[in-house]
Parts: structure tokens; sequence; C-alpha cells
């Protein structure tokens, strides 16, 4: 068959069944990604003789005489599209993944169709960006340049490509190669440097509860093309868990790489190694397996009564299993003050209980890896990851490696928001390695991303507050139980942050906490954008409001009376008031909530404001280490090498402007998110890219240029302090020019390496800062539908210096789109046997472009003491004060409190059937 892509000829015999999609990419069409397989998320869109589709719902069969576009194929040559051009321009990507096949759908757009823009995009999804700047990119490239209207809100525009120094809005340097597809993410590689991957298939576990009797293979070893099937017999019996932290020991050794109890449905099995993904999935298929069906329990208040069924009967508090005869993994009792007596004495009391819903990352990417063993005969993972060197240490541990007989390393990611803090298919990707000896991939489908990885933790919240009649809080409990589902990545660490900054915004002499984290049967929970601070903030936010209420003060009036402050105790030892800027939060959202934006709501719908605030360390506690290098290389340019990983977060493009701020120069390569690279990184995970690596990125350039002045100054017989790097890479001083070639020969041997004279720059993230953000919305609701329309979405942020404001901004954005898609679509649903029903795009809803209106950004103006050039971070947090601002403005519409989140259509709709108050 005959077809042609991007200008050219292609001869191709497509497989029975095959679609367009997988055919291209056999081809060495990387463009083209996968995030569904459904026709869903638009990540695989294609022109298919000039009109936008999904190539993953077109049969390559049909290809014959046709002619295919792809993002690398909009333009000539190198060249980009306007469209593409103008994502650039305008920050409109951040991971990335979704770009291509946007880029390629919006390239079909012309000037009438910029009334109806948000319908012809509902095809393309994007989990980072919140929309803002795709739709004005797109506006932008199909007015064009003559009919541009400008700038985009709040007067923030990108400047050209390349590193500049911190406080500008630099585009990230690999954004042209982005926009095109052609920047390579995990499966994006043709091959591996020891040949092409033998594919892995897992089976999954039907039940909730089982034991497996029996796997019966036979079949399935008959299956040409099969090379190996593994199953519990077939394992390390070392127990781990898939979460990753800094400290190995902040989660339960609860997980097997292959178990003989299932504990939730879809839990692995077995797993299937092939020439083929046809043989895997036909040797998948025929694998049968016997089960003794166990008990399950799937309420977290049930598993934790006496009777229910146990799940890790055997764990101890030696493995971080506290009470496994309640199925509790950990608890908090804690009080300060006498609550009970406060409370009998508060002048105003409020109580309630929310509940927050199990909620899917929702990454374009879905997790997967590669592995092989090089030359050397070491193991080497390429993953889809933001902890590489905690993935290769425990890899290392359970297959008794040392750990430089493992490399672990990523391409860019497709985003991440928690997500990949886990190794979900690292570990069987290198039991099949060192079995076979071949390279091996496992890729998750979309499906297997819903029952396989890990989701949100669903919590019940109950806050009650006592005030006094001026609004000063008194009194405080929460009562708090978590789902853990049936495994405890993550478990002590959400529970415990979860209940940290959401009550320590405010200043109470008496709170009590009470918390659990519980087993149940369900698909397990992980870390999710905010760790747990999103959930009880809902509670404690929504309670805050009805105080207001009761006591007739200005929400914004309530949160100022009772706001901690810099004059305040921090209530953790590590955290520092390295700046603060609560105040101007307050301040700047609710100036804009009062000017309005001048959107109306329709006729009959019910109109009603709400806010919200949210405090946030400025990253994890108990340490969180970074190392770096920075190098000057003999042609003049710099190396510059880090741990952390890149997946829209944007800390590769921050690093360079920080590289650029103090060595001058825009000759930069960055060499990343590789345990090659460095000594150690934490990780991609706590908006700890900038605050961590940042800083230890900012203390290695600030060593080699003085290293630089010093060997140009002993070469000149000068005063090092007279000596001024120069761009190319040399170094003036009074007496003269010295090169880079010159500075590396007359440095110390012990600071060359082979690339040139290097600089190393460590941090280890003892102290915390504290930022701050407030979310303020003004919603309408239909009471016949339950509708609930956005008419104005504000958040302040207190970032600190902001060192890429467009980009810093997006970060915004995203987390606000984010809490947007939880607050009101977003539910992994769960039927009575514990089976995820809706584990696809179509049934789960992620947010289009339809459903996220302009936010409107505001930053406070502080320099924080603690972060590079006085940042601090902003990629988490924004997320966390979202759902609860949205909840209050729903309450003041209808005049009934929303307390199940989602607050679906039908949820609000059964409210507004309420009688007003």
């Amino acid at each position: 068959m005959r077809f042609e892509v991007d200008g050219a000829a292609v001869e191709a015999e497509p497989r029975a069944g095959q679609c367009l999609r997988t055919l291209l990419r056999e081809t060495g069409r990387t463009e083209v990604k996968k995030g569904c397989d459904a026709g869903d998320c638009g990540a695989c869109s294609v022109l298919l003789d000039g009109e936008p589709v999904h190539s993953c719902l077109i049969p390559a069969a049909r290809l014959e005489g046709r002619h295919v576009t792809t993002a690398a194929g909009l333009a000539p040559g190198d060249d980009l599209h306007p469209v593409q051009e103008a994502l650039i321009d305008h920050f409109g990507f951040q991971c990335g993944f979704c770009s291509p096949g946007l880029s390629v759908t919006a390239a079909s757009l012309c000037g009438d169709d910029l009334d109806d823009l948000d319908r012809k995009l509902k095809g393309n999804l994007c989990r980072c960006t919140g929309y803002r700047p795709i739709r004005e990119a797109v506006r932008a490239a199909v007015l064009g340049p003559v009919r541009e209207t400008g700038k985009p809100p709040h007067g923030r525009r990108a400047v050209p490509a390349g590193p500049a120094g911190v406080g500008r809005s630099v585009s990230p340097e690999p954004a042209r190669r982005v926009v095109q597809g052609r920047e390579p993410y995990t499966f994006d590689i043709d091959g591996t440097p020891a040949g092409a991957p033998l594919v892995l298939r897992v089976v999954g576990s039907p039940h909730a509860h089982a034991r497996v009797i029996a796997v019966d293979t036979d079949a399935a070893r008959a299956v040409p093309g099969v090379v190996a099937i593994f199953t519990h017999a077939d394992v390390p019996r070392i127990r781990y868990s898939t979460g990753r932290h800094e400290h190995r020991e902040d989660d339960p050794d609860d997980t097997l790489m292959l178990d003989d109890v299932v504990r939730h449905v879809g839990q692995r099995v077995a797993a299937v190694v092939a020439e083929t993904a046809e043989a895997a999935d036909a040797a998948r298929r025929a694998i049968r397996v016997r089960y003794e069906v166990l008990p399950a329990v799937f309420d977290p208040e049930e598993a934790r009564r006496p009777g229910a069924p146990l799940l890790h009967p055997e764990r101890t508090p030696a493995d971080r299993v506290d009470e496994a005869g309640r199925n509790v993994i950990a608890s908090v009792h804690r009080e300060t003050g006498d609550t009970a007596a406060a409370l009998a004495e508060s002048a105003v009391v409020v109580s309630g209980t929310w509940s927050t819903q199990r909620v899917s990352h929702a990454q374009l990417e879905t997790h997967g890896s590669v592995g092989w063993l090089d030359d050397d005969g070491r193991l080497v993972i390429r993953s889809s990851t933001q902890v590489p060197f905690l993935a290769r240490d425990e890899i290392a541990r359970l297959f008794d490696l040392s750990p430089d007989r493992v490399r672990v390393l990523t391409g860019r990611v497709g985003g991440g928001f928690g997500g990949k803090q886990e190794i979900f298919t690292e570990d069987l990707v290198a039991l099949a390695v060192l079995r076979t000896g071949r390279p091996v991939a496992y890729e998750f489908s979309r499906t297997e991303q819903f029952q396989r990885a890990s989701l949100r933790h669903p919590m019940r919240v109950g806050v009650t507050l006592g005030a006094a009649p001026d609004g000063r809080l008194t009194a405080m409990t929460i009562d708090l139980l978590s789902d853990t589902g049936a495994y405890g990545n993550h478990s002590r660490g959400v529970m415990f942050h979860s209940l940290a900054e959401s009550t320590a915004i405010y200043r109470c002499d008496a709170v009590r906490l009470d918390a659990e984290v519980v087993y149940t049967n369900n698909v397990p929970s992980g870390a999710f954008r905010g760790y747990g601070l999103g959930q009880v903030i809902l509670g404690v936010e929504s309670a805050m409001d009805m105080l207001a209420e009761k006591l007739d003060i200005d929400p914004f009036e309530l949160r100022r009376r009772n706001a901690v402050g810099p004059a305040d105790p921090t209530h953790e030892h590590d955290l520092v008031w390295g700046s603060y800027g609560f105040d101007q939060c307050l301040d700047l959202a609710e100036s804009a909530l009062r000017k309005g934006n001048g959107v109306s709501a329709p006729d009959g719908w019910l109109v009603g404001e709400g806010m919200a605030a949210a405090m946030i360390a400025t990253m994890a506690p108990f340490g969180h280490i970074a190392h770096t290098t920075a190098t000057l290389r003999a042609d003049g340019s710099y190396l510059l090498r880090t741990g952390t990983v890149e997946f829209g977060n944007g800390t590769s493009t921050v690093h360079r402007q920080i590289a650029s701020s103090v060595l001058g120069s825009e000759r930069l390569e960055v060499r990343s998110a590789d345990t090659d690279a460095v000594r150690h990184d934490t990780g991609a995970f706590a908006s700890a890219g900038i605050t961590v690596a940042g800083k230890a990125l900012h203390a290695a350039c600030l060593t080699l240029a003085d290293r630089m002045r010093h060997a140009a100054a002993a070469l000149t017989g000068t005063d090092a302090a007279g000596a001024v790097l120069q761009p190319d890479g040399s170094v003036r001083t009074p007496a003269g020019l010295v090169g880079a070639a010159e500075l590396i020969a007359a440095a110390d041997p012990a600071h060359r390496d082979d690339d040139g004279l290097t600089a190393d720059g460590s941090e280890l993230g003892e102290q915390r800062s504290l930022a701050f953000n407030v979310h303020a919305v003004r919603v309408a609701v239909d009471p016949e539908t339950g509708s609930v329309r956005i008419l104005q979405s504000v958040q302040s942020a207190d970032a600190g210096v902001v060192l890429n404001p467009a980009q810093c901004r997006g970060q915004v954005e995203g987390g606000v789109a984010q809490g947007i898609g939880s607050a009101l679509y977003e539910e992994v649903m769960i039927d009575d046997g514990g089976r995820v029903i809706n584990p696809v795009f179509r049934t789960y809803r992620v947010p289009q472009s339809a459903d996220i209106p302009d936010t409107e950004v505001y930053f406070a103006e502080t320099d924080d003491s603690l972060g590079p050039f006085g940042a601090k971070s902003m990629s988490e947090s924004p997320y966390n004060p979202v759902a609860p601002a949205i909840g209050n403005a729903i309450a003041r519409a209808l005049g009934h409190r929303p307390h199940e989140q989602p607050f679906s259509r039908d949820r609000v709709w059964r409210l507004a059937q309420r009688d007003p108050r």
C-alpha cells in the first residue's frame, strides 16, 4: 500500500486491525503521540487529505493513495506553521505532549472558526496549561500579525527563545521541537542501543481480593513469539512501596512485584514478554488463573471496624503499618489547648463534613519505561518518571545490585502532577531485561492508567470551628479519614501533610486533630498535586465561609483577622518566614473580584461569589537534596548538569536563566534527569525544581565564575576582583583577555574533567519557606439543570521573585484548571465490587477548552531569603484553594452548601431543589 506522509511517499503493509497511529509510528513518525487510543484526547491528531482526524481511530488499511500531514510537516523544511510560532510566543504548552496534535487541529482552522473556537478544539485535551494561552495563540495565528489584538491579559508576552537572565519570560529551549513533535518523550526513540525492545503485557486481577491458587501458562507459552512469562513464583520476595521519597522508610513496605494475594481489581498477576504486541496480547488472553475469592471491604469507615476483612494482616509497625489488625496504616490524635472548653465558650460554632473524590492525574503520557543492558552489562531504564534517582535506588535494592550498576534516565516527560513519583513499570521492565538479556518495553494503556496507577486520596473531612463575635477563631477540630486503597504508597505522608498548612494558616489557640489512613480493596491512592492539602482545605475554607455568613463578616476580612503572620511561630521546626505575601494575596484577589470583569449570568441563573485561601511549604519535609555541576568548555560554552526532570514544570528553562544571570552567557547546554549526570537529586516533586535544584545550580555557577576569575588573575598577575566574565567564556582582567581554553589549562586539575573546568553545587533543603495562594470566583448556577458556569476566576499568588513571569503564570493557570476539573467534573467511579467503571477519557471528564475560563493571575511582590534570586515554589499550590472557592460561591448562590465533591450537575441540582434558607 502506498500513501504520502508530510510530502514523502511511504510504502507499507498494515497488519489486520492496525490503526493509522501505530503505522505512522512504526514508520518513524513519532510526532504522533499516544494518549488514549480511543479518539478522546487528540494527542495523535493528523491531517488526512487536509482534514483533522484522530489517527488512532483511522484504519490503516484505508490509506491507499491518501495524504497524511503530521505536526512535523505543517510547514516546509524546519520552518514552523504560524500556529506553532504562536504557541511558542504565547507559552501555549507546558509538558507539550498535546502540542503536536493540537497544532495540527489548529492549523486547519480559519477566521470563521474563531467564534466557535472552544468547540473546534474540544477534541484536543491539555492537562497542563488551562487553555488560555492556547486560545490566544490560535486566535493570533488565524488572524495574522495585522489583525492580532496585541498583548495577552495583564501585558505579559514571550521574548525570543534562548536563555536570558531571571525575571524575563523566556521560552523553553526545545519549544520548536515540542510543537513539531520532534522532542523525544519516553517511547519516541526508534529502538534502544541494544536493539528493538520486546513488549511486556500484564494480566490483571478480576477480583478485588483473592488468593492466587494456580496460574496455567501452558497455552500462553505456546503462542508464537512469546519469550517469557512471569508469575509470583518468579520474582524476588522483597517487599517495597511503589511510592518514592528521599527516605524510603516514609511509606509502608507492603508490595510485592507479583503477589499470590491480590487486593484490588486490576492488580497485576502475571507478566508476558513477547516479540510483538500482538503476541503479548494473545498470550495474556491465554493465561488461566484460578483464584480463591476472599472477603473485600471498600468503605474506609467499615475497613477500620472490628471484624472487617484485613488486607495486610502480617504487616507490623516495622513495615510502617501501625495497626494492621484494623487496616490502619497511621493515625494522628493531637490536641493543643482545650478544644471542648473553647467551643463551649465560643460565641459562634459551625460544623460540617465534606467528602472528596478520587481524581486521576490524567497525564496525557501514560506511565511507561523501556530497559536494556548496556555494553558493560549495566541495567539501563528509560522511564516516564519524576524521580529517576529514587527509582534507581529501589530497583537496585529489589535485584540486589549496586546502584552504580543501574542507570535511570528520562526524556521529556508528558505530565506528572505527582503521579509519576512512583514505580509502576520500572520494576517489571528491570525483571524482564535481567531475565531475558534483551531490551523490554512496558507502556500503560489509558485503562491501565486508571486501574493500576495511583489516584488522589479520597477523604472524609469533618471540621468544627468556634469564633468570638469579632470573628477571631477560638477553636478548631479536624476529623479526617483517608482511603489509601489496597496499598500504602504515599499514605502516611499525604495524611500528615494534609493536616499541616491547611490548619496552620490561621491563628487558633485550641486545635484538635484526629486522623486515620486506612487500607481498602479499592485501587491505590498516591501522590497528587497538593499532596492532601486540597482535600482538607475544602473543609476548613468551607467552614470559614460558614463563619463569615453567621457573623456577617466579609470572607476576605475574616481571613485577615485570623491569618498567621511573620510574627507568629511556624508549626514545624524547619519552616521559616523567608518572606510573607498572604496579606497582598488577599488584597489583590479581593480588588479584582470587586472590580469584576463585565461577564454577566444568563437570565434565570443564580449568582454567587466565593473565595478560599491556601498556604504551602516550598518543598517536602525531612530534606530535599540536589546536586548539580557547571562546566566551562574549551569553546567558551557551558555545560550544566542537573538531576531534575522536565515534565512541564519549567525548571529546565529557569535553570538556564539562573546560569545565564550568573555567567553572563547564552551558550548553555543542559543535561538533566539522568542518574549518570550528577551524584543525586531527590526528584521533581513538591515544587522543588527551583527552590532546591535551582539553588544548587546557582551555587555551582557562582563557584565556577569565581574559579574562572581566579584562574585568569593567576595567568595575568592581577587581582581576581577586577576580572570580568565575558559572554564567550573568556575573562577580561586589567592586564588583558584570557580565553576559555587557557582558563581550563590553568585551573587546578582537581576541578577539571573531560569536558573542562567544573564546579559543583549541592543543596540540602533543610529549611522551608511558606507560600500563599488566594482564589476568588463569581459563578452562575442554573437551578433548572444544576449547571455551574464560572463568570470570573481570579488567583493571587505569593511566589517570591518571579523568575519567568509567563511560565509561572502558566503554572498557576494550569493548577486552577485542574482545580476546576476536580471541583466540577472529575471523578473516578468505582462499583460495589471495586471495579473502576469509567477508565477512559470518554467517561472520565477531563475539562475541555470550553470548561475552563481565563483566570486573572496576580503576583504578590515578595523576595524570599531562602530561594534562588528570591524565588519561591509555585507549581503545586495553585490547585489547593480552587475547589473550596467554587463551593463557597455555589453556597452563596443557592443558599445551600455543597458537601460532596465534585459539585456535579446532579448534586448541584438536588441542592437547588431545596427550599431557600
